[in-house]
């Protein structure tokens, strides 16, 4: 066998990290949850529902251990577990799952999550006191409004101790009732010091959301799925915009959707290389962002 052949994904990723110089990816876009609600979430997928209507295989559909293996295989140095509710009552019990799995996995950023419901204050401040440091909001499975009056005390929380969240809000790959700028816009509006990242770059109104980094020194985007093959063929990047992507260089932060993706980890990073925005670009993304905001050592 050749040493090409040999070669894993795992050398491939890494060697990755070494070429464009940082010490390992940080990752603030994986996924990690109960064992019955990820078995949903990928019984989903295998059936082509509405929110996917294409065939999705699972690429690292393994065993909890494994998986997080796999990370620090490829040299993820820090990653999230993120989580989130489709119905009241959920969220409370998610945390506690996630707060156990923080705890005895040191490289995973205590994710939590919430929905809008009247305890939803009282549980994002004993998240945010047992160690939270990154939320998730799912506009689109949770069909929520972000500006729920029941989401207020939330949103103050987050801001007011400038906490990031995750926030699905785009309509890729179907529309919600409350996806798109529109909804995103008016919250800041409202929290404008609040650290909302977009994820998947809000596709497919990239645009749309660029203009929101622009106007909000707190908004971020992850790279979550976004220029790979797969998404390219249903929701191309504008071309007319990649420019503003360099311009937005410490604002943009690596996603990927681990393990919930149909091809390799490692062609998100060639995703991104190929935008052929250079090695600073790809420093600053993979790496020196995600770092900068989470306080990484």
């Amino acid at each position: 066998m050749s040493a090409t052949e040999d070669r894993s994904e795992a050398d491939d990723v890494r060697d990755f990290a070494r070429r464009i110089g940082i010490p390992g990816l940080v990752d603030v876009h994986t996924h990690f949850m109960p064992r019955n609600v990820l078995d949903k979430v990928w019984a989903y997928f295998d059936s082509v529902g509405p929110l996917t209507g294409r065939p999705w295989p699972i690429a690292y559909r393994t065993e909890e251990d494994r998986r997080v293996a796999t990370l620090r295989e490829f040299g993820v140095l820090a990653f999230t577990s993120m989580l989130y509710p489709h119905k009241p009552g959920m969220a409370a019990w998610l945390n506690e799952w996630s707060a156990g799995f923080a705890a005895r996995t040191p490289d995973c950023l205590h994710t939590a999550t919430f929905f809008p419901e009247p305890g939803a204050p009282g549980y994002v401040r004993q998240a945010l006191d047992g160690g939270a440091r990154v939320f998730k909001a799912h506009l689109q499975v949770g069909a929520y409004d972000p500006n729920d009056p029941l989401l207020d005390g939330v949103w103050r929380l987050l801001e007011d101790t400038a906490t990031p969240v995750v926030a699905h809000c785009g309509s890729g790959p179907v529309p919600g009732p409350h996806t798109g700028p529109g909804p995103v816009g008016a919250l800041l509006a409202r929290y404008p010091r609040l650290r909302l990242i977009v994820a998947h770059m809000g596709m497919p109104e990239y645009g749309d959301f660029l203009d929101l980094a622009e106007r909000y020194e707190g908004v971020h985007l992850d790279t979550t799925m976004a220029f790979t093959d797969f998404s390219e063929e249903a929701a191309p990047f504008p071309a007319v915009d990649l420019k503003r992507l360099g311009q937005l260089r410490e604002r943009i932060l690596l996603g990927t959707d681990f393990p919930n993706i149909p091809y390799p980890y490692v062609h998100q990073l060639r995703a991104l290389e190929r935008l052929g925005l250079g090695d600073d670009w790809l420093r600053a993304v993979c790496h020196g962002n995600a770092a900068r905001l989470f306080a990484l050592g």
